[in-house]
């Protein structure tokens, strides 16, 4: 056998809440241990004549709170094993000991193992003082976060949010940095200290931009931010992106959204992924972030067809894309290392072989050129068709023999021409000039696809470039001549070099 060990809670801070279980718990122990005496409920501790000891010291000398919380853990562990039958060890926190209180979650998990008995008593908590002081009630929707892990993810304008935990500036600041990330800086917050406290008490409200220029932070601070179901601040929810997409397509929505199908939106995905490219390609950052928006949307309008049906919904999606960049990653992940770019890559092709196998697909049984959408444009299947044959060795030596496949195709296609030979020919010739001119792409670490798309802009360019020559000049394209115009084709080109 061996000692008893209660937790009790010193409730929020008004001594005039303390439960008479409580107290008298706290009169018959053997000793009582206090995780902090910064309480406002310790002076009426003394006052009844119970002495305490406190963790208080343990902040100073550890580098950190989970530090701090195991080291209690551990200390009071020690001494219920160690103490004679029959004591009575007492632990008492600030607020309820199932609030906010790390110590009694280790203690819940480890006594049992360590043969202790532990009783834990509750205490009113910040969270009553909470909902009577700022005047809400949480069966409308609540959560509770620790200011010293807070993160966007977990941020719910639909909800009352209250945030524990908030020490002091530095803590204040680095969460509202975190609320920066999805309210207005002049969104208004409620700051709040010692609730039920008397004489201590303090409630205010301020934008947020000034949470961290307030004074006062301490072990009894906190912030709320009330309730928003409005569409203003939602609208940089994911949630809200899920609900209006459900109401485009629903019966009170809009008819050219509900009329939509898979196969009539095919065109809009292709086009809106080359939108995307094309900002990429400009550098243009504004665009970009609309354009992204235009192609997630197609996403999202897929994957709300098929949750009508029952078969996924775009949480699903996620969820899948998560489980699959974590299982293709075990270099993050996981217990495998990559020191470069290809390592990982080769861990990423590993784990993408791994998951064929455990789907029933042998990929030793597949081609080697399995894998590649069919309806890729033909250049870049080009591309990924040599990559693939290149693996298994199936490649040119070097660059000088694929420009002598080039020349020897331009031949081919000459002698084609020269000789009328049907169109159908003249075409199979040509495309094993791009096949060939594809290989020289790969050879010197250049996407085909992407060194044509900058041709093609250079094209757009300088003809422009003649256009507006020519339009300064009051001349038309069809008044001027091949020669003037390759001359501001050359002009153009040394104004690029310039």
């Amino acid at each position: 056998m061996s000692a008893t060990l209660t937790v009790v809670g010193l409730g929020s801070g008004n001594p005039d809440r303390l439960t008479l279980g409580i107290v008298k718990k706290l009169k018959e122990a053997s000793v009582v241990y206090v995780r902090t005496k910064e309480h406002p409920v310790m002076a009426a501790l003394t006052e009844l004549g119970i002495a305490s000891e406190s963790f208080d010291g343990l902040y100073e000398t550890l580098s950190s709170f989970p530090e701090v919380y195991e080291a209690i853990t551990s200390r009071l562990i020690e001494e219920a094993r160690t103490a004679e039958d029959g004591t009575q060890i007492v632990y008492a926190v600030p607020g309820h000991p199932m609030v906010a209180e790390s110590a009694v979650s280790l203690l819940r998990k480890r006594c049992p193992s360590a043969g202790i008995t532990l009783h834990v008593l509750g205490g009113e908590s910040f969270l009553d003082e909470a909902f009577v002081r700022l005047g809400f009630d949480p069966i409308e929707g609540f959560q509770l976060l620790d200011a010293s892990g807070i993160r966007r993810s977990q941020l719910q304008p639909e909800l009352h949010t209250l945030i524990g935990q908030v020490y002091d500036t530095f803590t204040a600041s680095e969460t509202k940095l975190c609320l920066m990330e999805l309210y207005p800086a002049d969104y208004e917050v409620v700051v709040g200290h010692a609730l039920g406290v008397e004489n201590e008490e303090s409630i205010q409200t301020v934008p947020l931009y000034e949470l961290d220029r307030l004074e006062g932070y301490g072990n009894l601070s906190l912030i709320y931010i009330p309730a928003n179901r409005e569409g203003d601040i939602r609208k940089r929810t994911f949630s809200r992106l899920h609900e209006i997409v459900g109401i485009l397509r629903s019966p009170e929505g809009c008819p050219w959204d509900q009329e939509q199908t898979h196969e009539s939106l095919r065109k809009n995905l292709i086009e809106e992924t080359y939108e995307v490219l094309e900002t990429i390609d400009e550098d243009d950052p504004e665009h970009m972030k609309e354009e992204l928006g235009d192609l997630l949307l197609q996403i999202m309008l897929h994957s709300q067809m098929e949750e009508e049906l029952g078969t996924f919904d775009v949480f699903d999606v996620i969820q899948g894309l998560n489980d699959k960049l974590i299982f293709r990653h075990p270099h993050v992940f996981g217990d495998t290392n990559a020191g470069n770019a290809e390592e990982a890559l080769q861990n990423w092709e590993g784990m993408k072989a791994e998951e064929k196998r455990r789907k029933g697909v042998k990929p030793e049984t597949q081609s080697a050129l399995s894998g590649i959408p069919r309806d890729l444009p033909a250049l870049m299947k080009a591309y990924k068709l040599q990559k693939k044959a290149s693996k298994v060795g199936f490649d040119w030596d070097n660059i000088t023999d694929v420009i002598a496949k080039i020349r020897e195709e331009i031949d081919e296609l000459q002698e084609a021409i020269d000789a009328g030979a049907p169109a159908e020919e003249q075409i199979s010739e040509l495309g094993d000039l791009l096949f060939a001119a594809t290989n020289a792409a790969r050879f010197i670490g250049a996407d085909p696809e992407e060194a044509l798309t900058r041709t093609n802009r250079k094209f757009v360019e300088r003809f422009e470039y003649i256009e507006q020559s020519l339009k300064d000049k009051g001349v038309s394209l069809e008044e001027s001549n091949l020669e003037e115009m390759e001359a501001l084709w050359q002009e153009a080109k040394h104004k690029e070099r310039a």
